[in-house]
């Protein structure tokens, strides 16, 4: 049985699916290379839109898997070292994954599960989900997935849910800035739906540039060498298929041909 299904719909859209809902979808080296394979894959597909990233069962991820941190514990540094390595890379193939990426947290998240999540460009969460940084619990801290779980939660809260390692509910994740949506259990599959279509009606070569922006000025002063850099991009972009195409659509009041329902 694979431990990662990937599946692309006749719209662009991936979906990568956890496929260990014996083990609430905790991963090892397997899992965390297949992921990082699957998402370089889908970012360099031009017949991807975008990708939903989801977990099989009543889980989305319980972070690492157990028989895999046993090993670990075997393990002399540099061993540790390019094991936690392989980790970031898959972290970072998601960050930087060009189409949009959403993770469905459908059940809970902990530990490096939380990582994936906020990983993802959107986080949807049912009110099932639960959330908690446990690492500490086992003597552990939570850091090849903090930079993307401070960017999302922020400094203030990371100070006390990386060192009580409590659980934290689906409303308090969307209060931290962690999930952008929370929703009834038997309507996640709805809001879903509802967010993949409002992806589709906008310019995938834009959406991929808006993400790069992102980083360019995150965290940055508003310094000459930004604003020049900004102003160089969207110079670049209206001058681009894809921007004249968009604008053309709106003056003349019709679909851009990305559109589906152009």
């Amino acid at each position: 049985m694979s431990e990662i299904i990937t599946e692309i719909a006749a719209n662009g859209v991936a979906t990568v699916t956890m496929n260990r809902g014996e083990v609430h979808n905790a991963f090892n080296e397997g899992v965390i290379a297949a992921l990082t394979e699957a998402f370089e894959r889908l970012g360099g597909d031009p017949a991807v839109r975008l990708v939903l990233l989801r977990g099989r069962g009543k889980s989305f991820s319980a972070g690492a898997d157990l028989s895999w941190m046993q090993r670990m514990a075997g393990y002399g540094h540099e061993e540790n070292l390019a094991d936690a390595m392989g980790l970031a890379a898959m972290l970072r193939a998601i960050d930087l994954c060009p189409k949009p990426t959403v993770a469905v947290v459908q059940g809970p998240a902990y530990g490096g599960g939380v990582g994936l999540a906020a990983a993802c460009d959107i986080a949807l969460a049912s009110e099932a989900a639960s959330f908690a940084l446990t690492e500490v619990r086992l003597g552990l801290i939570p850091a090849v997935i903090s930079p993307y779980v401070v960017a999302a939660m922020g400094e203030r809260a990371c100070r006390r849910y990386f060192l009580t390692a409590e659980r934290f509910t689906a409303a308090e994740a969307h209060r931290l800035g962690l999930v952008h949506e929370v929703v009834p259990a038997d309507g996640l599959e709805t809001a879903v739906e509802g967010l993949v279509a409002r992806l589709l009606e906008c310019g995938p070569a834009s959406q991929a540039a808006a993400k790069d922006l992102i980083r360019a000025v995150a965290r940055r002063p508003t310094d000459e060498a930004v604003i020049r850099d900004t102003a160089e991009r969207i110079a670049r972009q209206r001058a681009s298929a894809e921007g004249r195409e968009g604008v053309g659509a709106f003056l003349n009041k019709r679909k851009p041909s990305w559109n589906p329902s152009s």
